[in-house]
């Protein structure tokens, strides 16, 4: 029996597929708070590869303490907070961690920080991996990048 040349074609190139990349993280960024002395936060987009991946916090130079948060809404219109100790991207996924949901707190931040600098976020995952990203620092009021 003879494969139709398409069917070979298909094989071939199929073997020639890279590896699915490993996780990464794209778009961070950290918005300063509106008060001095007050929380500010960080988003990013985090990025599975080919196998699921599950955080469990992050760190960065720009605060003393980094913590995984939500942002929920509640009743009457009112919003809610809870921490958050693991959030899990299934393979080839990515979750977004953006303003109004998911994002990581920054609590006594450096007060030299200014809008337009650029810091450094670290992701820490359950295997004990960390992943690296630039973020670049916008005022409270700014739009997001």
């Amino acid at each position: 029996m003879r494969l139709p040349i398409i069917a070979i074609v298909s094989v071939a190139l199929s073997a020639c597929q890279p590896a699915p990349a490993g996780p990464a993280v794209k778009y961070a960024w950290v918005r300063l708070p509106a008060v001095p002395g007050r929380p500010g936060a960080a988003y990013f987009t985090l990025a599975a590869g080919g196998k699921a991946i599950t955080l469990v916090s992050a760190q960065t130079p720009a605060a003393k303490r980094a913590e995984l948060h939500e942002s929920m809404a509640g009743a009457h219109g009112t919003m809610s907070m809870a921490p958050l100790t693991q959030v899990t991207v299934s393979a080839n996924g990515a979750l977004t961690f953006a303003p109004g949901g998911r994002h990581v707190m920054l609590f006594d931040m450096d007060p030299t920080l200014k809008a337009g600098d650029e810091t450094r976020l670290t992701l820490v995952l359950a295997d004990g991996q960390k992943l690296d990203a630039k973020a670049a620092v916008r005022g409270a009021g700014d739009p997001a990048p």
